[in-house]
């Protein structure tokens, strides 16, 4: 007992401002650091980003200002020419008008699949995946095929006796927006679907039960839960539209060419390195202005992961 009670006296007292209670014990969480021993794996990563990406746009950026003579020559030759301003501007509109067929396409397309059962929703996602099993020149020559003036589709219209003349769906903006929007709507339907296999329909039936119509419901609560995935599959579709080539050569025409097809024939015919690796940089540049002006008015961050 006096042992005891020789304990209980000796402890220390607790500190002030604690209502009796012990320190807390120091927190033994540690930041992550590279030299971990998980952060080592990102290692790989890191250095083919950097030898596959990093080291051929520094390249890029060097050789806009410095071939064929140091300055900014190439750069100001694209804004002296109405021709490269033209095209520039046709990319973006192109672009942004593949984004826009896409995500009407693909938005009821993806909602169709969350409410087919099982094996309709397998049969539709294998719709959705089954250009990624097909080479995209392959693709698009079938599309020339398809569209051109003694195609299929006109063919079968002036066969039924709904046309007398073929319609015009190639060599123009016609036939580059349905090349581009077969090649892109994969992925927007996919992070769409996702984004809508996750939102609960309860919050659906509620509001239906309180007295909300269904299109109502929709447009209120299940459309602001899926602009995740739209904004998601918009910026994939808006940037691989941004930098496509080769369906706008097969199936566009000289109104219609985009800045990838410039960039590629001042490589292979003029042999103009330099003015091809400063509209690349003017692309780029353009691109990131474009989603710089987007994140002011839109958090970025918390739609692309923010889970519904």
């Amino acid at each position: 007992m006096a042992r005891l009670l020789m304990k209980t006296t000796d402890a220390p007292p607790a500190a002030a401002g604690t209502g009796g209670r012990a320190e807390a014990e120091p927190s033994t969480t540690r930041r992550f650091r590279l030299a971990d021993g998980w952060g080592l794996l990102a290692l790989p990563l890191v250095g083919y980003l950097l030898v596959v990406f990093i080291l051929p746009l520094a390249v890029i950026l060097v050789r806009s200002v410095t071939d064929p003579e140091p300055g900014l020559g190439n750069f100001q030759a694209i804004l002296d020419s109405p021709v490269y301003t033209r095209v520039l501007v046709n990319t973006f509109v192109t672009a942004i008008a593949a984004t826009v067929i896409t995500l009407l396409i693909g938005y009821p397309y993806a909602y169709l699949m969350t409410l087919a059962p099982r094996f309709w929703r397998n049969v539709l996602l294998v719709v959705v995946l089954l250009p990624f099993w097909t080479s995209l020149l392959v693709r698009s020559f079938a599309l020339v095929l398809l569209l051109r003036d003694t195609g299929v589709v006109n063919e079968t219209l002036r066969a039924i006796g709904l046309i007398s003349e073929p319609l015009p769906l190639m060599r123009n903006l016609t036939g580059v927006l349905i090349g581009m929007v077969q090649v892109l709507l994969p992925f927007m339907v996919l992070p769409l679907y996702a984004t809508m296999q996750g939102i609960d329909r309860r919050l659906l039936r509620a509001a239906e039960v309180l007295g909300a119509r269904p299109s109502f419901a929709f447009w209120r609560i299940f459309f602001p839960l899926s602009a995740p995935g739209v904004l998601a599959g918009s910026l994939l579709v808006f940037i691989q539209a941004l930098g496509f080539y080769i369906t706008p050569a097969l199936l566009g025409g000289p109104t219609s060419t985009m800045l990838g097809e410039l960039i590629v024939q001042q490589v292979s015919s003029v042999l103009n390195w330099g003015f091809a690796a400063a509209l690349a940089a003017v692309l780029l540049g353009a691109t990131l202005l474009l989603l710089a002006i987007a994140g002011r008015f839109i958090d970025l961050r918390r739609w692309l992961w923010s889970k519904p």
